[in-house]
């Protein structure tokens, strides 16, 4: 039994890596403001988030100072940091509503913060990131480019958003377990 397992993990891991990066031209939700497909540029691997989330301006700054958690939230949920994830999505909750029209966001940072597990706050982060793109799409940039990104597998193969300031795709819904599963679908510049 202990041998069908060690053969079997390594097999279920490749079907997983090949079905991430298929096309599912199908599933996948666009708007007609969608950017065509960027390139991944693999070679800025090494390359902190942080620098680019400080280059990134939002015309709202009671949003622009939300964003700065939502960047936390996401890193926290790619690492798998379910303690830094709930304090990130309590710091969303509480600008949220200084933010016009934040009250769906703020209820869905609540739900990241009273979540029991990782899994139950990725499946919040899917509502809350939701929120966040419409928010920062109706505010619009100042300065900087944030990247929509999307994975198809995400949420039982229903897919789902989320907002990078880099076009190198680091999953918050999977994290180690498949890091580079998505693809950038938009650009907000």
């Amino acid at each position: 039994m202990k041998h069908l397992i060690k053969v079997a993990i390594p097999v279920l891991a490749v079907i997983l890596f090949a079905a991430c990066n298929s096309q599912e031209a199908g599933k996948s939700e666009t708007t007609t403001d969608t950017v065509a497909h960027e390139g991944h540029d693999h070679s800025s691997m090494s390359e902190s988030s942080a620098p680019a989330a400080a280059a990134v301006q939002l015309k709202d700054d009671r949003l622009n100072a939300v964003y700065q958690h939502y960047v936390h939230l996401t890193t926290a949920l790619i690492n798998g940091d379910e303690a830094e994830a709930k304090m990130a999505s309590n710091a969303i909750e509480a600008g949220a509503a200084a933010v016009s029209d934040g009250k769906a966001l703020g209820a869905s940072a609540a739900k990241i913060t009273a979540a029991a597990d990782i899994e139950a706050q990725r499946t919040a982060y899917a509502d809350l990131s939701s929120n966040f793109i419409s928010l920062v799409k109706k505010s619009g940039m100042n300065s900087g480019a944030l990247y929509i990104d999307f994975c198809p597998m995400a949420m039982n193969d229903k897919g789902a958003y989320w907002i990078s300031a880099n076009k190198e795709v680091k999953n918050p819904y999977f994290g180690e377990k498949m890091m580079t599963c998505g693809e950038v679908k938009e650009t907000i510049e």
